[in-house]
């Protein structure tokens, strides 16, 4: 019949997207997989390869409001509670925790059955989920040499695997970045996630309108926008006579990402692994308001191994993208130094990685 792994993970895409790259692989070798979310990820997480799902009572909470974290406290004891249910009928063999408090119900019905369990961290910051169970679990997987505040013993035991990427990126690290030609066309990808950031909405555009007419004849930009935001900078790129196609989300990101000079867009740990593996030079904006810097770490990891620059809300105007951008469009040895030392950092076999230490972790059992 199979190993059986329970994967318990959150509801964001920077979540679920490495948890369903280890799933595949691990079906891959002969295991069946048990998604184990909240309530709401369970029931519309259709794509997930998971022979079934468990729906579990979870619940986030405001640091320092005692209601919420009271009613927090009292659901993730219902969710464990069902989740000990689930583990005594399907008797897993390992569970595997991607964080977000979604997955905590999953982990701690695990550890406190005594089974074997892993944590696989995505971001440079250990997040507060993964933080606070990251001692009481068997192993420790994380994406980045760094893992900070997570506790010592627990950095220094941590096994780095990378962050899982979806089979369609993993094929792009086989491909060579090819730098444009000295007055050939240059295509700039820019990401946002599925609604489009609403500051690489608005001011991206704008700063590709003040570049020399010269270099913007070249651009072709594709440009995940905010639906709300999408005619207006159809207007700007038409007006600067750049070749772009806007849209809230492509479907399509690995052929788009393959064929890009430049890649920008926030930090979040899937985009730089998925930047990386892909060997792309990226200026990368950090979301200001994320928990604990994370994003900003996480730049901060592909910026030392010189594959990105990065831009600080703080510090980001209209004049300052544009200077940053002529800068590298107009040096193509700077962008194909850029695009090696990205790549330098990529763990395309991260899926199988992380497998290996679940195997590994749950032979101990």
């Amino acid at each position: 019949m199979g190993k059986i792994a329970v994967v318990a993970a959150g509801g964001t895409g920077g979540h679920l997207f490495p948890a369903q790259a280890l799933a595949e692989a691990l079906i891959a070798r002969g295991w069946r997989i048990v998604l184990a979310s909240d309530e709401r990820v369970a029931a519309f997480a259709e794509s997930f390869p998971a022979e079934e799902r468990i729906g579990l009572s979870a619940r986030t909470y405001k640091p320092r409001d005692p209601v919420s974290m009271a009613l927090a406290g009292v659901s993730i004891v219902r969710g464990v509670m069902q989740a000990r249910k689930a583990f005594a009928r399907i008797d897993p063999d390992v569970v595997v925790g991607f964080g977000g408090y979604p997955s905590v119900p999953g982990l701690l019905a695990g550890i406190t059955q005594g089974r074997p369990t892993v944590i696989h961290e995505q971001n440079a910051v250990m997040g507060r989920a993964n933080r606070k169970l990251a001692g009481h679990v068997r192993a420790v997987a994380c994406a980045f040499p760094v893992l900070q505040k997570a506790p010592e013993k627990v950095a220094s035991n941590a096994v780095v695997v990378g962050n899982p990427v979806r089979p369609e990126i993993r094929a792009l690290a086989d491909l060579p970045y090819v730098a444009p030609e000295t007055d050939g066309p240059i295509r700039i990808l820019i990401t946002g996630g599925s609604q489009g950031a609403r500051l690489l909405s608005e001011l991206l555009p704008e700063a590709i309108r003040k570049l020399p007419e010269s270099l913007r004849q070249r651009l072709t930009v594709q440009q995940q926008t905010r639906p709300e935001s999408m005619e207006i900078a159809r207007q700007i790129y038409a007006d600067a006579m750049v070749v772009s196609e806007i849209a809230p989300f492509f479907r399509d990101m690995a052929s788009r990402l393959r064929d890009a000079h430049l890649v920008i867009g926030r930090s979040g740990a899937g985009s730089v692994c998925e930047f990386a593996v892909a060997g792309k030079p990226a200026i990368l904006i950090p979301l200001a308001i994320a928990l604990d810097d994370d994003q900003g770490q996480n730049a901060r990891v592909l910026v030392e191994a010189g594959g990105a620059e990065v831009c600080r809300e703080g510090q980001l105007t209209v004049d300052v993208m544009a200077s940053a951008l002529e800068k590298l469009l107009t040096n193509p040895e700077r962008l194909a130094r850029m695009a090696a030392g990205s790549r330098s950092i990529a763990k395309p076999d991260a899926a199988e990685r992380l497998a290996d230490l679940v195997e590994k972790t749950a032979a101990k059992r």
